[in-house]
């Protein structure tokens, strides 16, 4: 009971020495309406954070934004032709609509599911599903386990890749 008044008393105080923070009042004149340069402004004046800053400047994170990512940037190279319904490169997925060329009873789906960020085969998933229909209410779906489009995407986006982080890497030494 007495931990609990002290922490009670100890949080007041600290509460009550705060003072309210004023906003600053800007001109427009003097400062720019576009917000990218005042991004920049602040930065080269010291204000505002990055995730460098939260983390702590030896972080060990190793996300990487998606036009830095070869396997992601393959990927939507290779797919380029088909329809997507869901590309989220949070959750590591490219999901495509149902596609069919010439023939209206079989469609292709296709979901790419990453892994990793390693030019790998071990970091990417690919699942191919064909649905079969005979009428427009009677379709039958199914997965296709190594499948010759399964094998042939994934070497296709592995290829693809290590070409983009070979030029990416080239770029980078220049």
């Amino acid at each position: 009971m007495i931990k609990k008044i002290s922490l009670v008393i100890s949080l007041m105080l600290l509460l009550s020495s705060c003072q309210a923070v004023k906003p600053k009042k800007v001109d427009t004149r003097e400062v720019s309406t576009n917000a990218q340069e005042r991004a920049r402004s602040n930065i080269k004046e010291g204000k505002g954070a990055s995730l460098k800053d939260l983390i702590g400047r030896g972080g060990a994170t190793s996300y990487e934004f998606s036009t830095s990512n070869p396997m992601w940037r393959a990927s939507l190279e290779i797919l380029d032709f088909l329809p997507l319904t869901t590309v989220d490169y949070s959750g590591g997925m490219i999901i495509t609509d149902w596609y069919s060329e010439n023939n209206d009873k079989d469609s292709l789906k296709i979901s790419v599911r990453f892994l990793g960020n390693d030019v790998r085969t071990e970091s990417l998933k690919i699942l191919v599903h064909r649905k079969t229909c005979q009428t427009n209410n009677n379709c039958k779906v199914s997965l296709l386990k190594g499948s010759k489009i399964n094998n042939e995407l994934m070497s296709s986006i592995l290829s693809l890749a290590a070409k983009l982080e070979i030029e990416n890497k080239q770029k980078n030494k220049r």
